[in-house]
């Protein structure tokens, strides 16, 4: 039965591809299969590459003598950013597949507003390969949470679409209830830094039904695009309060000034 849905579904799709042929969406040239990207459009994304911060996975502008690769044993070996000592984010580390600028936004946008969800798939790789070491020791994937109006208004939550591709790629189970944003915020985007960790301070809670299956768990926290870590950071203090072992971000994108 599963092999003949799966025939079915091979073959709707395959008619789909021939009555509206694939586009890639920066570019809008044909391509072999929905969500991949013309090769010019592919050239044109700045992947994320060490060396960065240990901690936060901030990209660092120059290369750093002797710096070993980081590791989550023996942080203190590792090189942290200035922010991250300042500040120590309550995550054990956060990583992300792209530099967020034109090329990467245009991608995130036509992705988180534009119904592309379908590139997910596209996607699942990138974050297999930013989140690796991570994903390797986690226990479960959990997508930063929506408030439900905004859920209903958006119709999808991107970051729930972006774990599931993640969990498909590495058998690692995703909850997507498991976290919940139980007050409505504003928008951040044209909030301080300031302003948007008091804009989502308490703005999360962990569903009473998952609190078992969340304590001593390792957990990746999932997410499109890192800003100022506000969100993240307030989501992982809600995990570890809830008794998660340990909470690591992976998001698609993050915003970078090199340091």
């Amino acid at each position: 039965m599963n092999k003949a849905k799966h025939l079915i579904s091979n073959a709707f799709m395959a008619f789909v591809d021939q009555v509206l042929p694939p586009r890639c969406v920066l570019t809008g040239q044909k391509v072999e299969a929905q969500g991949m990207l013309a090769p010019e459009a592919w050239a044109a994304l700045n992947f994320i590459a060490r060396p960065f911060c240990a901690r936060c996975g901030s990209p660092f502008a120059y290369e750093i003598a002797n710096d070993p690769a980081p590791t989550f044993a023996g942080m203190g070996d590792t090189v942290v950013c200035v922010g991250c000592l300042n500040r120590p984010p309550p995550y054990r580390t956060a990583r992300a597949a792209l530099k967020y600028d034109d090329s990467s936004r245009r991608l995130i946008l036509a992705f988180k507003h534009g119904d592309k969800t379908h590139m997910a798939a596209a996607f699942a790789p990138w974050l297999s390969r930013a989140g690796r070491e991570m994903l390797a020791e986690a226990d479960m994937l959990i997508p930063v949470p929506l408030h439900r109006w905004r859920l209903l208004a958006r119709r999808y939550n991107q970051s729930a679409i972006l774990c599931d591709a993640l969990s498909k790629a590495t058998g690692i189970p995703t909850f997507t209830l498991a976290l919940r944003r139980i007050r409505p915020t504003p928008s951040q985007g044209y909030l301080s830094a300031s302003e948007r960790h008091e804009n989502v301070r308490k703005a999360f809670a962990v569903d009473p039904p998952f609190e078992d299956r969340l304590r001593n768990r390792s957990v990746v926290l999932v997410d499109d695009v890192y800003t100022t870590g506000a969100t993240v950071r307030e989501c992982a203090k809600t995990l570890l309060a809830a008794g998660a072992l340990r909470v690591d971000v992976l998001t698609l994108a993050r915003t970078a000034k090199e340091i």
